[in-house]
């Protein structure tokens, strides 16, 4: 159907437009017929126009507009006039407007959408997602992707503007082990052989180091084959950073000046720097999470010292064992019913804890199940130690230093939750977390992996415990965290040869497999490597903290579900026998 471009978008005319002839292309979003004259919102990514069809203007145009429904595709011809003063309409940028049509052209007609094209809607996420091509043309959606595109440009010109240069790396590259599963491509042309996608540009960030291409960056698409989660998926965009002959605070500096530039121009907010940091330890001990979220005050209380000549043997045995004793307060939550205690006691079972041990505050001292068990003076220094208040709550755990602070950090997490401290329009709190383990134990296997990954350097004063006493080793790496959610995270690199074989060998991973996994990077580092270090953003979940929503799949154009399919072309999906012989591939059913 021919149809004559437009002279506007839906979002652009205003009052200074009045008498003019203007054309709008785009979809009925609503129709109203009031018998003589016939309403239209056209709709397109910038906004509505009201259109009115009246049979003595032009009978031709308003017999044709009693054919539209809502997402017919039109184009209008017609002339703005001031809207009546009775039906102005001032939530819309075009509400003092109206377009008189004495041209319609119907492009195409729409059946009738499965739900409302209306940012409120209360239609399950998989109807959106199945439909999402209609899902993406409501307002909500397509401002979170003009959002996501403003992010992409400012980090652009951030960094070229700071030198830096963007390089592709390659998409089909070798399997190697750093943490999550690979996606596997299969080779027809060498047969048996797979690619692998990547799951970061990690390698060839170091070799463009070695290259001596100083200053890299790159939004790129990295692939991990993981369980999901709201805030993750099979395909995700890193804005991917390094840099040559820096140490941690040259990263810092740089990542810094990007936060405050996105702080500023998505939010209108000034970033106090430098960022305020946290160790490892400090963040586990106080917040219970290597990704705290600062906007409400709750800090958690290690109570080791108090117990120290304690005759209570559950505490005595942890205090035995190096483990800790962890205290949260919970202001005015004196008064909580034993069905809401026990509630909260299944709540950090299901984390793993043995059990919750909670004291009520009163005016003369502490009503708690082990108050028996615990000296005038514990109680004491308990109540001190926590600057608790007659009506408020203490909880207390015990345990495994990391697994007892983590089960804790989700207790306060939940409490802030209960006691809603998290108001929608908190000051956003970034933060640095640094000093990080270089190495994780893990029970299951009996043996170290890389916290990070093996590329990771440790401190220099601490290489001499890397065979002796891993766990004592920490490594020079760094997180971001934004709104307890971790937005970036990076480490200053190894570069030497030797070091890089003796990370391997705390890793248990043999000679021959390091050679057959890594033997390119191990040979580069032998032809003059730089020291150098850098970085790698989550851009999903950043524009998705930035957009103020909860699910990455919200600022992503096709994404994947929690179970990773595409219910819009039902993808992963089976292909034809011939292509699977092609690629020398048995499915086995």
């Amino acid at each position: 159907m021919q149809f004559k471009r437009r002279t506007h978008t839906c979002g652009e005319l205003r009052e200074t437009n009045i008498g003019e002839t203007v054309t709008l292309n785009g979809w009925v979003n609503t129709r109203r017929d009031l018998g003589g004259l016939i309403f239209i919102d056209i709709r397109d990514r910038y906004g509505i126009t009201q259109i009115v069809f009246e049979p003595t203007f032009n009978a031709e145009a308003h017999r044709l507009a009693k054919e539209l429904r809502n997402e017919y595709v039109i184009s209008v011809e017609g002339i703005v006039r001031k809207r009546p003063a009775d039906t102005d309409n001032a939530e819309l940028p075009t509400g003092h407007i109206d377009i008189m049509a004495n041209k319609l052209i119907i492009l195409n007609e729409a059946k009738t959408p499965p739900f409302p094209i209306e940012d409120e809607i209360d239609t399950h996420e998989e109807t959106r997602l199945k439909y999402r091509y209609l899902d993406l043309r409501r307002s909500k959606l397509q401002k979170n992707l003009l959002l996501r595109h403003k992010m992409y440009m400012l980090a652009r010109k951030y960094f070229d503007a700071n030198d830096f240069v963007e390089v592709e790396t390659p998409v089909l590259m070798k399997s190697t082990p750093e943490g999550a599963r690979d996606f596997l491509v299969p080779s027809r042309l060498h047969k048996g052989k797979f690619y692998a996608l990547p799951q970061s540009p990690q390698q060839y960030k170091q070799l463009l180091m070695i290259s001596g291409l100083d200053k890299y960056f790159q939004i790129v698409k990295c692939f991990r084959d993981e369980d999901l989660r709201a805030d993750r998926q099979p395909e995700f965009t890193q804005i991917d950073v390094e840099m040559s002959f820096v140490n941690q605070e040259d990263v810092f500096e740089t990542v810094e000046g990007l936060m405050r530039l996105m702080f500023k121009e998505i939010w209108n907010k000034e970033l106090q720097l430098p960022l305020p940091r946290l160790s490892f330890d400090e963040a586990m001990e106080k917040y219970g999470s290597d990704k705290p979220d600062l906007r409400f005050n709750l800090e958690m209380v290690t109570l080791n010292n108090v117990f120290v000549n304690t005759n209570f043997k559950v505490f005595k045995d942890q205090i035995e064992s190096n483990g800790i004793i962890t205290g949260l307060l919970a202001p005015g939550c004196g008064e909580y019913t034993r069905n809401q205690l026990d509630v909260l006691t299944d709540f950090v079972k299901k984390l793993g804890a043995g059990g919750l041990i909670w004291m009520r505050v009163k005016e003369d001292g502490l009503d708690a199940p082990i108050a028996k068990f615990l000296s005038d003076e514990e109680k004491l220094n308990i109540i001190s130690k926590l600057s608790a208040k007659t009506g408020d709550l203490i909880f207390i755990l015990s345990g495994a230093k990391l697994k007892a602070l983590n089960i804790m950090g989700a207790l306060r997490l939940e409490m802030a939750r209960r006691l809603e401290l998290i108001k929608k329009d908190a000051q956003p709190q970034l933060l640095w977390v640094t000093d990080f383990p270089l190495f994780e134990w893990d029970d299951e296997t009996k043996r170290y992996f890389a916290m990070h990954h093996p590329f990771t350097s440790p401190r220099i004063e601490d290489v001499q415990y890397m065979e002796s006493e891993p766990g004592k080793v920490h490594a020079r790496a760094y997180d971001l965290v934004l709104n307890g959610s971790e937005i970036a995270g990076g480490s200053i690199r190894i570069h030497s040869a030797e070091l890089q074989a003796k990370m391997f060998k705390a890793l248990g991973i043999s000679d021959e497999e390091a050679e057959s996994k890594f033997g390119f990077l191990m040979k580069a580092f032998q032809y003059g490597a730089p020291p150098h270090g850098g970085i790698a953003f989550g851009f999903d979940r950043m524009a998705m903290i930035f957009a103020g929503e909860s699910s990455i799949r919200d600022v992503i154009a096709f994404p994947k579900t929690a179970s990773a399919v595409s219910l819009m072309d039902d993808c992963p999906s089976e292909v034809s026998e011939a292509q699977l012989t092609e690629l020398y591939i048995r499915v086995r059913k």
